[in-house]
């Protein structure tokens, strides 16, 4: 770790040095800016461009049509797919992101703007846990949709309506959500459990303490569902150690 620029005079050496290792004793470690110009992203069933969105430097992310149109006819699994951040590495600790998500036009009608973020993705994208927000359902007039504004969910084995029919309202939670609108949202992860924070609540929004792909690690990736127009910014990832 670099503290550039830090000048330690002798009366504070003690108190720094101490600061210093528990960071080292922590085994935390920052990285800033990943969706920066000079970040490495590989699309897998999205396409993906830069852009400006409501003042701010983002990455746009759009399921393609030909995926849309193989989604699931029983609507089990949510299409969609992942940009992975190529040399980000995470098993424990915090991602933060700024999100805003909304169906596209001529989107499937169940298409809700989902739009998170995959963690612990290996090589192959085979599997990984992932979760997101259905904007559209944040404000709905129907409380049951409402009940539906976040979603943990595990790729491919434990989608939402297996994890919806056999454990009702486990791993979904409500949460106020305008479509379009930028929505700050902070992971965290430990071994088999993640929290997820949003717009900067003090309490997590949703709780899984059984994450279904147990306690690995691997890539971080952006992630949006069937349907979906998303725009992503400021990530941060804070690993930390065992």
């Amino acid at each position: 770790m670099r503290f550039s620029g830090l000048r330690i005079t002798p009366p504070l050496l003690p108190s720094a040095v101490f600061i210093v290792a528990i960071l080292v004793t922590a085994g935390m470690a920052a990285q800033s800016n990943r969706l920066g110009s000079d970040a490495d992203l590989r699309p897998h069933n999205v396409t993906l461009d830069r852009t400006v969105y409501q003042g701010r430097k983002a990455v746009r992310v759009r399921s393609m049509p030909s995926a849309d149109a193989v989604f699931d006819p029983h609507q089990s699994g949510t299409g969609g797919g992942i940009v992975v951040l190529e040399g980000s590495s995470f098993h424990n600790g915090i991602i933060e992101v700024d999100v805003a998500g909304m169906p596209q036009a001529n989107a499937p009608a169940l298409a809700r703007g989902f739009v998170g973020i995959a963690f612990r993705v290996p090589p192959d994208t085979a599997r990984y846990d992932y979760v997101y927000i259905r904007p559209t359902n944040g404000r709905a007039d129907d409380q049951e949709r409402r009940n539906h504004s976040t979603q943990y969910a595990s790729f491919p084995d434990n989608e939402w309506l297996k994890l919806r029919t056999e454990s009702p309202g486990k791993y979904e939670s409500y949460v106020d959500l305008v479509p379009g609108e930028w929505t700050h949202l902070k992971i965290e992860v430990s071994g088999v459990k993640m929290r997820l924070y949003v717009n900067g609540a003090a309490e997590p929004t949703l709780l899984v303490n059984d994450l279904k792909l147990g306690d690995g690690s691997g890539a971080v990736a952006l992630w949006i569902g069937v349907g979906t127009e998303a725009y992503f910014a400021n990530l941060r990832l804070i690993s930390k150690g065992s």
